[in-house]
């Protein structure tokens, strides 16, 4: 077997460098040197090829030479071209009654030879034409410019809001005659006055913080889940507790109360997803395949399906009776908090920790599109009750959207804390509670924030103890419950009292602000 022969370093690194050299040396030669002969042969090349048609003309008239207007600046290598310009000012100019340079007169010459056309002489020339070649030559107008897009079928410019319209002259020029005339800023549009609203009962009996509330169809009651793994039924009209129900052995994260049946659906940090029945309080069945935390959950209005979320990133769709799980649907890359099922498309809605917003299709079992506007965490949805709309909220700001292709319709700034939670009835007020204990109350269409308040927290608590988890309003829009972390849940409601003389509308017209995506 032949030795591989050994070389030092030093030879290995000298041919290492030569191969470098000898790769990249053409890269590195200079060009040879340039010589007269070689730039007489390239111009007279580009004076062939450039100027051919016109290099050899007649001798030049009376007219005007334009060699006068040669740059100062020429090149030696043009100035060859001196005597072409007399020859092209010879040849063409005055044979031409109108010159596109500007500031050249006409020769006496140019103006006798070719006088201007006279109205006698079209009706001359239109006479000798052929009767329906006359007519179109007598009809034709000059067209304007949108006319010529129009027929090159260039579809019509859209004018963005707040910018100049075009209009026509009244009064004179042709119907192609249009001025520019500045539009009127767009103003936002006065808000509908709201009774402000009033804290007026606050409940105590959990042990911990309160994570989620519902309200039943019927009205006359409410549910409320806690850190402390109890879910406790109330009376709505008095307050009194009338049940609590124990089997979580974690926080109660959601709760959903069945309008065609009478169950109760919850779901909580250990994973289980729980169906009780109301006629014997006890739980008579289990969703299981959740990985981790279950943090949100609801039930489709028309089918009996239960749609849940969670911090495995999913959202599952079961079978109430069934228990079966009819989609996993996956696409969010962080924890799912907040869920929302309608029964127009999109069926189901959902917000994520991943600042994004999806919009699924439910036979499809897929997302049909994902609104990515939040810069930070989804933590709630909404869907209004009576529009085609939805609210969402995040850390930065508040958005609403246009079902069912999820338009971005406009956004409520102003909330500065962890919104973390949504709620809305149908007078269009919208309410967001904040991780600091902050309520805002906005005008659904104009965004309007009318009234701004600070939860009081319960004697005996921190002032750190002051966060809203969850709200909801109940079905008759009246009463607002919130879920807060000093252990209590309050209820708000109109003031009686409130007119629009006691509590003006402190609003300001002001110029609409643009879209903030």
């Amino acid at each position: 077997m032949e030795e591989v022969s050994k070389h030092s370093v030093h030879t290995l690194v000298f041919r290492s460098l030569k191969r470098s050299h000898d790769i990249f040396m053409a890269d590195n030669i200079q060009p040879p040197a340039r010589d007269d002969a070689s730039d007489r042969l390239k111009v007279a090349c580009k004076v062939q090829d450039q100027y051919g048609m016109i290099q050899n003309l007649p001798a030049p008239g009376k007219g005007l030479h334009m060699a006068e207007h040669i740059h100062p600046d020429m090149t030696e290598g043009n100035q060859h071209l001196e005597s072409g310009y007399e020859d092209i000012a010879a040849h063409v100019l005055p044979g031409h009654p109108y010159p596109s340079a500007p500031g050249i007169p006409l020769s006496q010459e140019s103006i006798a030879r070719q006088p201007p056309l006279s109205d006698s002489g079209i009706q001359e020339v239109l006479r000798g034409l052929p009767p329906s070649e006359a007519q179109i030559q007598a009809s034709r107008v000059s067209h304007g410019v949108e006319d010529i897009h129009r027929k090159a079928g260039i579809p019509e410019r859209v004018q963005p809001p707040g910018s100049r319209a075009l209009v026509s002259i009244a009064g004179g020029g042709t119907k192609n005659s249009q001025a520019l005339v500045p539009r009127k800023a767009p103003t936002m549009p006065k808000p509908k006055w709201h009774p402000p609203w009033k804290l007026y009962r606050v409940i105590s009996g959990h042990l911990g913080w309160v994570r989620s509330i519902a309200v039943e169809p019927g009205n006359q009651w409410f549910v409320t889940g806690a850190g402390d793994r109890v879910i406790k039924i109330w009376d709505l009209a008095s307050g009194q507790l009338k049940l609590s129900l124990t089997g979580h052995v974690s926080a109660v994260r959601g709760l959903a109360v069945s309008p065609r049946q009478p169950y109760l659906f919850s779901c909580g940090e250990d994973k289980m997803v729980k169906c009780w029945d109301l006629e014997q309080n006890k739980v008579i069945r289990h969703y299981h395949g959740h990985l981790s935390a279950c943090y949100a959950l609801d039930l489709h209005p028309t089918i009996d399906i239960l749609a849940t979320c969670g911090r495995d990133a999913t959202i599952r769709i079961w079978d109430m009776r069934s228990k079966a799980c009819i989609h996993t649907l996956t696409g969010h890359t962080n924890t799912v908090a907040s869920v929302k099922c309608q029964s127009a498309e999109p069926q189901i809605v959902s917000g994520s920790h991943d600042s994004t917003i999806r919009l699924w299709d439910l036979a499809a079992g897929k997302s049909r599109a994902t609104l990515t506007n939040h810069k930070k965490s989804v933590r709630s949805v909404v869907l209004h009750p009576k529009l085609y709309m939805m609210a969402s909220a995040s850390p930065d700001n508040i958005k609403q959207w246009k079902f069912p292709d999820g338009n971005f319709m406009q956004n409520l700034g102003g909330h500065n804390a962890i919104v973390n939670c949504l709620a809305i009835n149908s007078d269009n007020v919208l309410v967001s509670g904040g991780d600091n204990g902050s309520l805002h109350f906005w005008d659904w269409r104009t965004g309007f924030n009318f009234q701004r308040t600070q939860a009081p927290t319960q004697p005996g608590s921190l002032d750190s103890d002051a966060g809203i988890f969850a709200m909801t309003f109940d079905h008759s829009g009246s009463r607002l419950l919130t879920a807060e972390a000093d252990k209590t849940i309050k209820i708000y409601k109109e003031d009686d009292e409130a007119t629009e003389e006691t509590h003006p509308l402190n609003w300001k017209p002001e110029i609409a602000k643009k879209k903030k995506y």
